[in-house]
Formats: structure tokens, sequence, C-alpha cells
């Protein structure tokens, strides 16, 4: 593997929603998430994760070093079951880790060598846990915070028909069935995140490859992505703030505060990206840069 990343890394991502649902919740009959106080639209960071490891392994085909760990329909313990094998491990782990002190750190290195997202967001590992191996709890060098909507959403439940009855005894009494499906008009979230360099170097081996790796994935997350329920999703820019240190050379939040999205002159209801005029401050803490890509 590659060496891990030297520099500190915070950034923003915004993106929008155009009649769609954009994380249903589903205590609430999937309706789009809204923080109750104040209205805005939330999107939780793990649908986030969500999007960039389909990506990654859309992208990367299970490519040696690029496979995903949590999938859909994939037991874990399948993919655990691997590093036992590789290593010749019996599956009595507290056995097994008697008369090996370093096995916690060989299996962790294993998992975080073969798994992309855990190299990236770390994981909880159920059966290293069970096993009372420390490798069982991986800590990921990037982390996501929720997405809020820049302004408050109104999400609006459109009632639905379907001409195909879906029993016989049912088509004897009606000729259509009726469903209902919510959508946000239109919404621009925002979404914030670190990369941190000590926990690359420290923990997984997070690389260079790896870090343009998730632009690319946070990019293009929506494009591969497309559904009815989700309507028009899209990144529209994601900000980078890099440091030029492993610790680095600003707190997070004055960085974050430094990106600015505010509505055009004129505009009181926003309904496209164009109604929003997004600026970064030109006076940045020493020792960091902006990059933005679109």
């Amino acid at each position: 593997m590659s060496e891990p990343i030297k520099n500190r890394y915070d950034f923003v991502i915004l993106f929008d929603v155009e009649n769609g649902n954009p994380n249903g919740d589903p205590d609430s009959g999937n309706m789009p998430r809204v923080d109750p106080e104040t209205g805005n639209g939330l999107v939780t960071d793990v649908c986030l994760k969500r999007k960039i490891r389909n990506y990654v392994e859309t992208a990367m085909e299970d490519a040696e070093g690029y496979r995903i760990y949590i999938k859909d329909q994939v037991p874990l313990q399948r993919s655990d079951a691997e590093a036992l094998s590789y290593l010749g491990i019996s599956k009595d782990l507290k056995a097994a880790k008697k008369d090996d002190p370093t096995l916690d750190g060989k299996i962790r290195d294993f998992m975080c060598q073969n798994f992309y997202d855990i190299r990236t967001f770390g994981a909880v590992m159920t059966t290293f846990v069970k096993g009372a191996l420390n490798c069982g709890q991986v800590r990921g060098p990037v982390q996501l915070s929720f997405a809020r909507s820049v302004d408050p959403i109104l999400p609006q439940e459109i009632t639905i028909t379907r001409v195909a009855i879906t029993t016989e005894a049912d088509a004897e009494k009606k000729t259509n069935e009726m469903a209902h499906k919510y959508i946000v008009p239109y919404g621009l979230y925002r979404a914030e995140g670190y990369v941190s360099a000590n926990l690359a170097r420290k923990v997984t081996g997070f690389s260079e490859q790896d870090l343009q790796l998730l632009w690319q994935a946070i990019l293009n997350m929506f494009e591969n992505d497309h559904s009815a329920a989700r309507g028009k999703m899209a990144v529209r820019e994601l900000i980078i703030f890099k440091h030029d240190s492993e610790l680095g050379n600003a707190p997070a939040y004055k960085l974050f505060d430094a990106v600015h999205v505010d509505h055009v002159a004129g505009v009181a209801v926003p309904r496209k990206y164009s109604d929003y005029v997004v600026t970064v401050d030109g006076q940045l803490p020493a020792g960091v840069t902006c990059e933005r890509l679109s």
C-alpha cells in the first residue's frame, strides 16, 4: 500500500435535491428528515457514507485493496473470516491471542489493507469485538457530519395511483390503487467533513490515492444512484481546505465559517442552485489553502 497522507483536510459538500426525497425517516412514514425547531432538512452521515461506498464499489469493482466491507446482504462475519483464514487463526480468538500477542494488529492491518471503507471510515467488526480483540473497533480518519439544508424545507405529500391491481379479489372491486410519496420541491444541503492524517498514519494507512478516490466519490455519489424516490440530486461543489501539517494549522470551525452560502439578490424562495451564491473568504489562516471542485 502507498504511504499514509501527511496533511490534514477539512471539507464542505454542497448538494441539492429537486422534487425528491434525499433521506427518508422510517419512523415517520419515510418523510424527509426535518429539524422540528427550525424546519431545515437533514440528511444523515451514514446516508452519505453509503453513497460513497456504493460509488467506490461500482468504480473499483472489487479491485485488490478496494473492496467494501459494509455491503448490502453480505454478512460481516463472512469478511471477518477472510482475515482469520489468511492468518491461519482458529475460531478460538482468545486462545489465539494468548499464543500471539500481536494478533490484534495483524487482523486490523489485513482488514484495512483489503477494505477501502474500513481504511476510510473505520468499522466495528463484531467478530473481533466478541473475541475480546482490540482490533474490533477501528476509528477511521474520514468523518462526516449530518447534512443540513441552507433554508427551511416544506416536504410535500404527493398522492399517486397505480393501474395494476395486486390481487384477483381487488380487481373485482376497483380499477386502480392509491399510494403516496414525499418530495422536497427544492433544497440545497450542506455537509462538513474531516480527514485526519494522524489517524491515517497511526491506524488505517489511508493514502493519497485513497484521498483522491474519496474526492471523486463525493463529487459523483449521486450520479449512479438515481431513483424515482430521490429525484434529481447532484453534488454542486466540494470545497477542500488543506493544512500543511499533520495536525492542522487552524480549527475546523474557522474554515467552515469562511464558506458563505447566500441568496442571490431578489430571490426569496430558491428553486435552483443558481438562486444561491457561494463564496469563500479570501484571507485564510496561515498554512491553509483552499480548492473548489465541482
